[in-house]
């Protein structure tokens, strides 16, 4: 009787796995597993199931076990369960255990002939060589699994082979060679040539990499696609890292407190499967807080990026900046500027270029500035060239070179336009109120900070103000323009024409000023803006 029933789960579990109903299947296979073990190919497919659910514990388990028996009768089909176990605890953010199981691959096919299991190893050392930044080593390794691609004709080596020449182009700063790599590597995925776990690997390679060029255009047709294949896949674990890159593009668009609310369920659950994209969703979570003005919040989030091997830089040392610790800051900079390749340097770069800007180093920032218009023409991407023109223009505008840095702001607004960067679209247009200012346009300055009050208000975040200089008594910058106009003497209604405010606004804004500094009276409020430089 007991047969019998192991008999019927077993066929009921192979029937749900034919039909992908991986629920179904996990659970017959596990029911089956008590009666007594799974044959070799059925505890595969329970192990298949397993991570499809989300199990990756379990699913590894099991994956071990169906490598310890085929090393026994099938060293080739022994050393590709050993290269899908290296991916698993690659992808899981363990690259030394990822690379014990390399080493086992690697023994099993010394004595073989070239398959397409020595195809996937190659692949593997590709990525442990982009992971450890030895662009050297990548060089190499894409060059030979190109190579080994068209020696054995195998649509999944030929994508992975792509996929390597592509991230090593883009390293290389060849950004159209390494995207034409990655647009065709795509395609032997549409067509359902890649096993989903590799194929899941190659979607996040690539929307790691358009993350890192800031293209955000890119990235988000490149979403799209994967939250497709996600749904199609029935992947949980892929499908949390749809989310998480979903999420890093709405960054640009959305209200910051909402986004704040879905990043962190988002990396939590991908804390165990997939480390890489657990980190970029907690850094995400970290920079959303810092704009926030959630310090230690943000802190935290960095904190936890950095414990599954990411280092959160710059958006640690830009928090330092908001906390008003100057030093902490450019210390932080440096040492990250000191350590990186040069892609991740560029985004590093922006941001030491707006810490100089908060030291008065202008010397450092023009230093800063120049690399980075250098790497910005370099890459080539929409991102990068709107960040060195935002630099240019606020280096610009710190020199006196107002009418220079409105044309740098300005090229500065069509690329964040282009990108659908909100956030970036609002500081912009703070530095062109200070050049309209100094030009003495104060009508259009006006203008523009009311832009940038209306862009941050809908992302519910504040202004940031000047990095390292946090501003007195916690007010923001339009409540500091209230407060000076006050302390002049100037009514609500003067204050109001000035700002190009409603005198509704300007009241809002004197309560709001009030609370803050402790004061009930605007003689008081005035006093307490000439003693701490206001005006």
């Amino acid at each position: 009787m007991l047969a019998d029933t192991q008999t019927d789960l077993l066929s009921a579990a192979r029937a749900a796995h034919q039909r992908r109903d991986w629920a179904a299947c996990y659970e017959a296979f596990e029911l089956a597993g008590r009666h007594s073990p799974l044959h070799t190919d059925d505890l595969d497919a329970f192990a298949f199931a397993a991570w499809r659910l989300g199990h990756i514990k379990e699913s590894s388990r099991a994956a071990e076990r169906v490598f310890a028996e085929l090393t026994r009768a099938d060293p080739i089909a022994a050393a590709m369960k050993a290269n899908e176990l290296a991916l698993a605890w690659l992808v899981r953010g363990d690259v030394n255990i990822g690379q014990g199981w390399m080493s086992r691959a690697r023994r099993l096919l010394a004595d073989t002939d070239e398959s397409p299991a020595h195809g996937y190893l190659a692949y593997l050392d590709a990525v442990v060589a982009a992971v450890s930044e030895d662009l050297d080593a990548l060089s190499v390794h894409a060059r030979a699994l190109r190579e080994m691609g068209t020696r054995l004709e195998a649509p999944a080596v030929t994508a992975l082979s792509l996929i390597a020449g592509g991230i090593d182009a883009i390293l290389q700063a060849r950004t159209a060679d390494g995207y034409a790599l990655l647009d065709e590597a795509i395609l032997p995925l549409l067509a359902d040539q890649v096993p989903i776990e590799w194929a899941g690997d190659i979607y996040c390679m690539v929307l790691h990499h358009c993350h890192k060029l800031a293209d955000l255009p890119r990235m988000r047709t490149w979403t799209q696609s994967m939250e497709q294949w996600c749904g199609l896949s029935g992947s949980v674990p892929y499908g949390g890292v749809c989310d998480v890159h979903r999420l890093q593009v709405q960054v640009a668009t959305d209200d910051y407190r909402g986004l704040e609310n879905r990043l962190g369920p988002a990396s939590r659950a991908l804390e165990e499967v997939n480390a890489w994209a657990a980190a970029e969703g907690y850094y995400q979570l970290g920079e959303v807080r810092r704009l926030l003005g959630d310090f230690d919040g943000a802190a935290n989030a960095f904190a936890q990026a950095r414990i599954l091997g990411m280092d959160p830089q710059p958006g640690e040392a830009l928090l330092a900046c908001r906390r008003g610790d100057a030093a902490t800051a450019w210390n932080s900079i440096r040492v990250a500027l000191a350590s990186c390749d040069r892609l991740a340097r560029v985004k590093l770069l922006r941001a030491a270029v707006e810490i100089a800007l908060g030291r008065d180093a202008l010397d450092e920032a023009e230093s800063y500035c120049r690399e980075l218009e250098t790497d910005a023409k370099a890459f080539g991407t929409p991102g990068f060239l709107a960040w060195a023109a935002h630099a240019r223009g606020a280096v610009a505008v710190r020199r006196g070179q107002f009418e220079q840095a409105l044309e740098s702001l300005q090229e500065a607004l069509r690329e964040y336009r282009i990108q659908k960067s909100r956030y970036e679209t609002a500081e912009v247009y703070e530095w062109m109120a200070l050049a309209r200012r100094g030009l003495g346009a104060h009508a259009a300055a006006a203008a523009d900070a009311a832009t940038a009050d209306a862009i941050y208000a809908q992302l519910g975040v504040e202004p940031a103000g000047i990095c390292g200089s946090p501003a007195p008594g916690g007010l923001t910058r339009r409540e500091l323009e209230v407060l000076a106009g006050i302390a002049r003497g100037a009514t609500n209604r003067q204050v109001a024409e000035q700002l190009h405010l409603s005198d509704k606004t300007v009241g809002r804004h004197l309560a709001n000023i009030y609370a803050k500094l402790g004061v009930s009276t605007r003689t008081a409020a005035a006093s307490w803006a000439r003693d701490h430089g206001v005006l």
